[in-house]
């Protein structure tokens, strides 16, 4: 027997409040577990929400579709597109607690084309017979095929649903050409050093965070916010495993908190730390009437502690010293709060987020500024690109080939033995793998990024061939055709063919190209490395085939 959409307990109620506690989630026999940090620092509010100025303005869409206004400037559909921990899942749960709308969300990873139009459907009846309108939330709307995607123009064109969709992929290769002109497409920003900080000192005082369980040095706060790369999910998730890390070191951990912590740095960890993730896109909440870096172990006890520690001789390593293992911080031996030192967030989390997906924006947008850098010869900025590809998994062959590419491409004949290096790093990395393989790839980087540059035989390739597709491939000149055969000479084939061995300078003078493509120069050296000393050569060359001067 099929459920309909209105049978289903709402997790909201109509009024936006919540039914269930949503820091709690069922975890089986054991009962009433406590939801991870991100999670339970969820905004309620847009308010609440931290970043993402350029969408939350006053009037804005996203306002409008929060405050359900209705009318000629009623909200229509929005995309919202954005890398991970940016707020996007956020943003639909706060729409969500709008009033007078139906909230439905499906995810695309689990949703097929049946699960779209039943909700269709369902929303049609919703506005027909009670006069509520429903908002659709579709996670992940890039997973989704183009016949799925289909299935959701009907109730978008008609107005049967507000569609709030979100995609970490760019949705002009990832959705359908009409969904995107009938929808706003809303762009999300990674989030500031500012904004994930913030986020961080509510998290440690807020009730519904960690409840001042924990203060926070500045230096353990600064490696947290490094770890982030402007996802707020990867903040908070890092911050609890730390927390629990140094609730552990202080032997006084609440069950609850301890399970909670636990939950963080299993999170933090599952793979090598590079993607702590979540359940959820997460922008955690921020409380506009509290103290904003509340969190913070500055207090002046901690800085007496350490002056009085440098006073005793302390050197300035063993003042750090101090600060990384907890010695002398509050509830680092006490009952009160325990300090999560520089060392405990270094256990916890030790690697920065890498934005990076093989298949997606930042895959090209990473390469695009890898190749442009060596281009530019910024040869520091080519090694940060290529260090992010290695880091997040880029295969080495794809790097390699690139840089094979490029040396043709934007050095060519000003340095004639980057190409060699290129190749040869490639040949390398065959042989020895990863993570050797990154050695020859720097070198090679190196080589490029720093010699001259010349794009003179890929303008000549390229012209050539705009000539040969615009109708300029004449016949081959008599005399270059093959004359191997019986029956050619008598054809003219060979005919008057000079051996170029045989000429001074074993340079012959005769045509070369077609007709009408005598005189036509297509490569022209630049006077930059290598090819400087081409181009005096190239100009003889070319007079002597051509005829205008003698052979020497």
């Amino acid at each position: 027997m099929s459920t309909s959409l209105f049978d289903l307990p709402d997790p909201l109620s109509g009024d936006g409040s919540a039914t269930s506690d949503p820091t709690t989630h069922h975890s089986g026999p054991r009962g009433r577990t406590r939801a991870p940090l991100a999670v339970r620092m969820r905004p309620r509010t847009l308010d609440e929400v931290v970043g993402q100025k350029h969408l939350l303005r006053a009037g804005s869409p996203l306002r409008a579709l929060v405050t359900g206004r209705s009318g000629p400037a009623a909200p229509s559909s929005v995309i919202l597109w954005g890398p991970p921990g940016t707020g996007k899942t956020t943003i639909a749960q706060v729409i969500a607690r709008g009033h007078g709308t139906t909230f439905v969300e499906l995810s695309a990873v689990t949703a097929g084309v049946k699960d779209v139009r039943r909700v269709m459907d369902e929303a049609l009846t919703a506005r027909d017979l009670h006069g509520r309108t429903t908002v659709l939330f579709l996670d992940e709307i890039h997973r989704f095929t183009k016949a799925q995607q289909d299935a959701l123009l009907p109730g978008v064109e008609n107005g049967w649903v507000i569609l709030v969709a979100a995609t970490t992929e760019n949705p002009s290769f990832s959705v359908i050409s009409p969904l995107l002109s009938r929808s706003l497409l809303l762009t999300l920003q990674p989030l500031e050093r500012q904004d994930i900080g913030e986020l961080l000192d509510r998290a440690v005082v807020d009730p519904r965070g960690l409840d001042g369980a924990v203060v926070l040095s500045p230096q353990a706060r600064e490696h947290l916010l490094d770890v982030a790369g402007g996802d707020a999910r990867k903040a908070l998730t890092s911050l609890e495993a730390a927390a629990g890390v140094a609730l552990s070191h202080a032997g006084g951990v609440d069950a609850r908190d301890r399970e909670g912590a636990d939950e963080g740095n299993r999170a933090a960890h599952a793979d090598g730390g590079t993607d702590p993730g979540g359940p959820a896109d997460e922008n955690g909440a921020v409380d506009k009437d509290g103290p904003v870096a509340g969190g913070v172990a500055a207090h002046e006890d901690d800085a007496a502690e350490q002056d009085r520690a440098a006073g005793q001789g302390a050197t300035t390593d063993e003042a750090r010293a101090v600060e990384r293992t907890g010695a002398g911080q509050p509830g680092a031996t006490t009952g009160g709060p325990a300090t999560v030192t520089l060392a405990h967030a270094e256990e916890a989390v030790n690697r920065a987020a890498v934005r990076y997906d093989k298949q997606g924006d930042q895959h090209y947008d990473v390469v695009s500024a890898f190749i442009k850098s060596i281009r530019g010869s910024d040869v520091d900025a080519a090694m940060h690109y290529l260090a992010r590809m290695i880091e997040a998994g880029e295969d080495p062959r794809f790097i390699a080939r690139r840089l094979i590419i490029s040396a043709s491409e934007d050095i060519g004949m000003a340095d004639p033995t980057a190409l060699q290096t290129a190749v040869a790093a490639a040949q390398a990395v065959q042989l020895i793998g990863m993570p050797e393989g990154r050695l020859p790839l720097a070198q090679a980087v190196a080589h490029l990024a720093t010699a001259p540059k010349s794009n003179a035989a890929y303008l000549a390739v390229d012209a050539a061939i705009a000539d040969v597709r615009a109708g300029g491939a004449g016949p081959v000149p008599a005399h270059l055709r093959d004359s191997h055969y019986p029956g050619a000479a008598g054809l003219g084939h060979g005919d008057g063919y000079r051996y170029a061995h045989d000429a001074p300078s074993a340079v012959a003078t005769q045509q070369y190209p077609p007709d009408e493509l005598v005189g036509r120069d297509y490569y022209r050296p630049t006077p930059y490395g290598h090819e400087k000393e081409l181009a005096h050569r190239l100009g003889i060359l070319r007079s002597m085939v051509r005829g205008t001067r003698r052979g020497e």
